[in-house]
């Protein structure tokens, strides 16, 4: 089976959009989406998502947003893009694909919501990533590492996912996964965690969130192929806190239905 095709390319893209529909808009790097396709080959998407879901990780205020979607992945393995940052494939065949990439944590602003009035900003930080996915027929397995999280820069964040696509008709595809994020204490303490001087400035009790599970999901995908480059995918997401997340004062909702509805046009 070639992964080469646009129609290919496209449906791997809703696979990214199953893995990672976000909870939140922080953070959208989980995962590394390739279209499938080994070095040797160009090719690109472009498209638009509207994303559905909350202020922050924990949080209980809604928010949408219609984002652009463009990636690129050269013939020689080195790719860029919305979803992937930049980064190079060092595999030569599948079904494997392993490599090194640059991403952006964006952070978060107080601003956000009124539940992070007095903790201050979590700035922006380039992330430096290495990835591992393994495809065997419908099945996929995914896997990325994150260095560089919170405004100390030493976050660390583990991301493991699992999935599986079939044709329903000739023109719908439907995925399931299941995936789940581990993060060490510096990364939990940036995002969940309360200092003494963040308590004095937002009456949240002092907390010391700990390393370990951060969260797990369970997702579905389903894409529409209205021909061999167009697409519309719908993905949808329950996603659970867990461990020292789930237990902070920041948290005002332990799980969240989040979604994606995207439109792709492969090149």
């Amino acid at each position: 089976m070639r992964y080469t095709t646009p129609i290919l390319r496209r449906l791997a893209c809703a696979v990214g959009l199953l893995l990672t529909t976000p909870m939140s808009f922080a953070q959208a790097f989980d995962a590394v989406r390739l279209y499938g396709a080994a070095p040797g080959q160009d090719g690109g998407t472009v498209g638009a998502a509207l994303l559905a879901g909350t202020e922050y990780r924990g949080s209980d205020q809604r928010r949408s947003l219609l984002v652009p979607v463009l990636d690129y992945q050269w013939a020689n393995g080195w790719f860029a893009g919305v979803t992937n940052g930049v980064g190079i494939n060092l595999s030569s065949s599948l079904p494997w694909q392993y490599g090194l990439r640059l991403v952006l944590d964006l952070g978060r602003s107080e601003s956000r919501s009124r539940a992070l009035r007095g903790m201050g900003d979590i700035d922006a930080k380039a992330e430096a990533s290495a990835f591992a996915n393994y495809a065997a027929g419908d099945v996929f397995y995914s896997s990325t590492l994150r260095y560089g999280s919170g405004n100390e820069g030493k976050g660390l964040v583990v991301d493991l996912g699992a999935g599986h696509g079939t044709m329903l008709a000739p023109e719908w595809r439907l995925g399931m996964g299941l995936a789940m994020t581990l993060a060490n204490a510096e990364h939990m303490q940036a995002y969940f965690g309360v200092t003494p001087a963040q308590s004095r400035s937002s009456g949240y009790r002092v907390y010391n969130a700990g390393g370990g599970v951060r969260d797990v999901r369970a997702n579905a995908a389903l894409t529409h192929i209205f021909n061999r480059r167009l697409s519309a995918t719908l993905a949808v997401s329950a996603s659970s806190l867990q461990g020292d997340a789930r237990s902070s004062p920041l948290t005002r909702q332990e799980t969240t239905l989040s979604g994606v509805l995207g439109v792709a046009y492969a090149f």
